[in-house]
């Protein structure tokens, strides 16, 4: 990175822009995934979707880990999630049949945010537990991997075996293959799809090293730059890919591809301990990337409680539920400014 932070910001913003117009290509590509294998919106938007739109964040958080930045990684890793639930908000806006809460109720979704839930409580005992390492990573770390397996493994088995279903309304929106998306065409789906996951991780790692970069020369701290400014930044493809796959009516890719990527992030602090090598990265963790944990908590279990209610219409085309998670984000990112 250049030592002129005029230039570290453009850099910061090409690379931004980059991940914008790759994830917009990733929803079409993710919704005929789905068809041609037969897994689901739901599943495909958690594992592919998720994950890939997720790239970003991973090599910003490790390698700003690596580089001895603890906070600057849990902020991102965390500021992430809380970025991306928001963007559901922007997300419901987009669709105007009904609230996306309502229309995209489904199992896996329920699931997929009670997990991440439960995946973001680890780091928080984590930090209140003895710093206990093997090999410089905590037990935390190997209990988030573990617990991302098992819930996934839930997710899949209530998907093929649901013991109870949302009820059909008039505004329920189907998770139904399209047809015209034979298994011939498999192949060149997960190529092209690799492909577009592969530029996002590489204009990943130059949010992370511009992202380091203004912090150290504007005197902000890694918690305001890791939460706000590489958080949102990373997280734009999960932004680009939601709206797209509401225009898309690809509903349940849209809120799974959110809330399965949200939990595939919370292993980003797994990661990272794994990287940072001067100890536990949870007992580096400061007030300010513990208020935004519990603030992520608090955003999930509101989003999981509209899916639940599924309020059909909201005032001003969004759910009670999306314009509550919208003013927490707004109220928690001016309360990091604040501190």
């Amino acid at each position: 990175m250049s030592n002129t932070i005029i230039i570290n910001i453009g850099v910061f913003l090409l690379a931004t822009a980059a991940i914008a117009l790759v994830g917009t290509k990733m929803t079409e590509t993710a919704d005929r995934l789905a068809d041609a294998t037969g897994w689901g919106e739901a599943v495909v938007g958690a594992l592919f979707l998720g994950g890939s739109t997720s790239l970003p964040g991973i090599v910003t958080s490790v390698s700003a880990a690596w580089t001895g930045h603890p906070q600057l990684a849990i902020a991102n890793a965390i500021g992430g999630i809380a970025a991306q639930t928001a963007f559901l908000a922007v997300a419901d806006i987009a669709y105007p049949r009904a609230n996306l809460e309502h229309a995209a109720a489904s199992v896996a979704n329920l699931l997929q945010g009670t997990l991440l839930v439960s995946l973001l409580a680890i780091p928080l005992l984590a930090t209140t537990s003895p710093e206990v390492n093997l090999f410089a990573i905590h037990p935390a770390s190997i209990a988030l991997i573990a617990t991302y397996v098992f819930g996934l493994g839930l997710i899949n088995k209530a998907k093929t075996t649901p013991m109870w279903r949302p009820e059909k309304t008039s505004k329920t929106n189907l998770d139904e293959p399209d047809e015209s998306a034979v298994e011939g065409d498999l192949s060149q789906i997960l190529l092209r799809f690799f492909i577009l996951a592969a530029i996002i991780g590489v204009a990943g790692y130059v949010v992370s090293r511009s992202g380091i970069a203004i912090c150290e020369q504007s005197g902000l701290s890694e918690t305001v730059v890791g939460a706000l400014f590489t958080a949102v930044a990373t997280s734009l493809p999960e932004l680009v890919t939601s709206v797209a796959a509401v225009r898309q009516g690809a509903l349940t890719l849209a809120v799974g591809g959110i809330i399965g990527g949200n939990s595939f992030d919370v292993l980003f602090v797994a990661f990272s301990d794994i990287a940072y090598r001067d100890g536990s990265i949870y007992h580096a963790m400061t007030n300010s990337n513990l208020f935004s944990v519990s603030l992520t908590i608090l955003m999930t279990g509101v989003l999981v409680m509209g899916l639940l209610r599924r309020e059909e219409h909201g005032v001003g085309n969004i759910g009670f539920e999306s314009f509550l998670v919208l003013l927490l984000y707004i109220g928690g990112v001016l309360m990091l400014f604040v501190s």
